[in-house]
């Protein structure tokens, strides 16, 4: 009998208070990409859609975007987010030493 690994994805914040320090740390990560200053989680969707060259309707209906053009929204902003978290937190570390 073969066993088909599911693996679901939770997208929500384990402390939903982060949430507007991590939109704020996503604008941060846009404009170090891009040079642009990004005004909320709207304009950092439509500008992440923008250097995917994919379709974003901010309000409106999204449900026929493929999978892989919304990870390449995601994508490198996240990677970049994750990785500014990292040393933070390595900062962090070393300032309690």
């Amino acid at each position: 009998m073969s066993f088909i690994s599911r693996r679901r994805r939770n997208r929500q914040l384990l402390v939903p208070e982060a949430r507007e320090e991590m939109d704020r740390l996503k604008a941060w990560v846009l404009k170090q990409q891009t040079g642009k200053q990004i005004q909320g989680p709207v304009d950092a969707k439509m500008e992440m859609a923008r250097q995917a060259g994919v379709s974003y309707r901010p309000g409106g209906f999204n449900g026929d975007m493929k999978t892989s053009e919304a990870g390449k929204m995601g994508g490198p902003v996240g990677g970049q987010m994750v990785k500014e978290l990292v040393q933070m937190a390595q900062e962090e570390l070393t300032r309690r030493k």
